[in-house]
């Protein structure tokens, strides 16, 4: 007998498998914590214990050297999403100094088949918290923060991202 092959898309299984994970995780959250503004404390603090890990995933799979501008930085994270989500924000609204940006999403997959509370969650608090928690590893301190999401009734998702500064490498207390 031969083995029938499967013709399902594994990216897309995975950004599948993942927006009903997450979702999962969201809802059992808000079970368990009454108050919204702590579960989105909550979603960013994993979403930059995610980055700081992924980071490391990431440089090794693209063998990528260190960003010294905002806007290769910007490239980066569009090629991240790519990689990790199967998604490709584009990146626009560049403000004049080239310090600062917006992540722009038609469709973005964590947000797929939810129903939102009226409550103030921010539902997709990970996805800044990862951000900042991958480019804090590379001495990037930056700032991340929703502009618009279709979850609230706007027409795209925008995170904003500014560079706040680079941050220098720390030895140790003790370790001359």
């Amino acid at each position: 007998m031969s083995r029938q092959t499967s013709r399902l898309d594994a990216k897309k299984v995975n950004s599948e498998l993942l927006t009903l994970t997450y979702g999962a995780l969201v809802s059992q959250m808000l079970k368990e914590i009454d108050n919204p503004d702590d579960v989105n404390k909550q979603l960013e603090r994993i979403g930059y214990n995610m980055g700081v890990r992924l980071i490391e995933d990431f440089l090794a799979r693209t063998g990528s050297n260190r960003c010294m501008e905002m806007r290769e930085t910007a490239d980066k994270i569009q090629q991240a999403f790519r990689l990790y989500l199967n998604m490709q924000p584009t990146v626009t609204s560049w403000s004049s100094s080239g310090d600062e940006f917006s992540l722009v999403w038609d469709q973005c997959p964590l947000s797929e088949w939810v129903e939102m509370p009226n409550n103030g969650l921010k539902y997709c608090a990970l996805i800044p918290g990862a951000i900042r928690g991958a480019l804090q590893m590379v001495q990037l301190d930056v700032q991340c923060w929703f502009i618009q999401d279709q979850l609230k009734g706007d027409a795209v998702t925008e995170l904003r991202v500014k560079y706040i500064k680079r941050l220098e490498d720390a030895v140790p207390a003790g370790e001359d």
